[in-house]
């Protein structure tokens, strides 16, 4: 029952943008407060579990949101972006923009989550599209596409870190690492291609985060090195932070590298560092920055909260018991295991919205499993990490902060996103899976 209760919120939640033309923040908490009355949960507690859901996620992301918005606008008022996409577009040559974006974004998701890194580089797709003529919804969906593969396959994002610590081989991160790589570099290509045919007639709409970007002079251009401090200095740091827990450095390092590396400190680094990027009137025109970032955030923070609201009533029903019972009940290996993996967290990925905790609830439900169905050796394990990150890239919409980014970041509509942004993710999610069944023969 409460599965099928799950599939019409969902629909639900669709159709009330797309064709009820409700503001969405309203479709989505009358389907978090449908689904807590049908499921049974208790009525009293509804109103509370949703505000707590809505809190927490803002407290995780909220402030990241905030800071990531205000570094866009530095890289854009600065003219650092400006910079950027020379340095890129020199590297890959202007015919290839798209393929550029999606590397860039392949190696900003690894450390940092793909929300983040989009906010950050949203002033660099317009730059970037401006400068060769391509359209900015193919800029901006090859960006997305590479942000997003690495960020469910590759560790140290926390959802394939935490899924490989679920499962018992945090000590073998450095293969997840590489089979993350692997499984991935097809994603990359798919982007591309998929923006290139499909995102380049996307109408990008003026009431929308989107302002034009700022055209500096060439001879006042920042450096290229200051140029990519405020997107390099967070990668870095975070990336620092997660290998020092990772390879277990001595205790004083792992606690300032993890104070260091942790979002909002590092983004607040970047955004201190960004004042050597004005010569003159660094305060008044970091001040700008400031209230440019912060007034075109709201929005997006509002439906961040929504889709959190959802995910907190969704996990108070009894679907992840459904699930794990299930799994007990029907014996299963090899690549019929791998299979039912990728369906179970696609399933909590569509249903609930966040990649980090589709994989999380899939893989604590298989860890007490893989020893009784074969799966001892770290590399068959890892192969199982891969299938449960390829099936929580199915699919983003409407109840994920990370379709929102993605539109209220470019521009684009609720009905276009789809079109778009939903169906690429689901293309990403079977192609990596294709991968992983084609390293299954090879190496399980």
């Amino acid at each position: 029952m409460i599965i099928f209760i799950v599939l019409a919120a969902v629909v639900f939640i669709v159709l009330s943008s797309t064709v009820l033309k409700m503001h969405p923040l309203v479709g989505l908490l009358l389907a978090a407060i449908g689904v807590g009355v049908f499921a049974g949960l208790p009525i009293d507690k509804l109103a509370e579990t949703i505000g707590k859901g809505f809190g927490e996620l803002m407290s995780k992301i909220g402030l990241m949101v905030i800071l990531g918005c205000v570094i866009g606008a530095i890289l854009d008022k600065s003219g650092a972006a400006i910079k950027v996409a020379d340095v890129i577009l020199k590297l890959f040559g202007e015919k290839r923009p798209a393929f550029a974006m999606a590397v860039i974004g392949g190696i900003v998701g690894i450390p940092v989550f793909c929300d983040s890194g989009f906010i950050i580089l949203h002033k660099l797709n317009q730059i970037v599209a401006k400068r060769t003529g391509k359209p900015l919804g193919t800029i901006a969906l090859s960006l997305s596409g590479g942000l997003f593969a690495t960020h469910t396959l590759v560790p140290p994002t926390p959802g394939p870190l935490s899924a490989a610590g679920n499962l018992g081989i945090a000590d073998s991160v450095g293969l997840v690492i590489l089979i993350g790589l692997i499984v991935s570099i097809p994603s990359l290509f798919l982007s591309t291609w998929f923006a290139e045919k499909f995102a380049r007639n996307v109408a990008i709409t003026e009431n929308s985060t989107v302002e034009p970007p700022v055209i500096i002079h060439e001879s006042r251009l920042p450096p290229a090195w200051k140029a990519f401090m405020p997107i390099l200095l967070p990668i870095i740091l975070i990336t620092l932070a997660s290998f020092a827990r990772i390879l277990n450095f001595p205790e004083i390092w792992t606690k300032w590298l993890g104070f260091f590396g942790s979002p909002l400190i590092s983004f607040l680094l970047a955004i201190f560092f960004s004042y050597s990027l004005f010569p003159e009137y660094a305060a008044e025109r970091m001040m700008a920055c400031f209230k440019s970032g912060i007034e075109h955030c709201g929005t997006t923070l509002v439906l961040v909260g929504a889709g959190g609201a959802f995910g907190a009533i969704l996990k108070e029903t009894t679907l992840k018991d459904m699930v794990s019972e299930w799994l007990l009940h029907n014996e299963m290996s090899g690549a019929y295991l791998l299979f039912i993996a990728f369906l179970i967290a696609a399933f909590f990925k569509t249903a609930q919205g966040s990649t980090t905790s589709a994989m999380v609830l899939t893989t604590s439900i298989l860890a007490p499993l893989l020893a009784s169905l074969g799966f001892i050796t770290p590399i068959q394990i890892t192969l199982v990490v891969m299938a449960v990150g390829s099936g929580a890239m199915i699919v983003s919409h409407t109840n994920d902060a990370w379709f929102w980014v993605v539109s209220q970041f470019t521009g684009i509509s609720a009905r276009d996103t789809y079109r778009t942004h939903t169906i690429l993710t689901g293309l990403q999610g079977v192609v990596s899976f294709g991968v992983v069944m084609l390293l299954w023969v090879l190496l399980g």
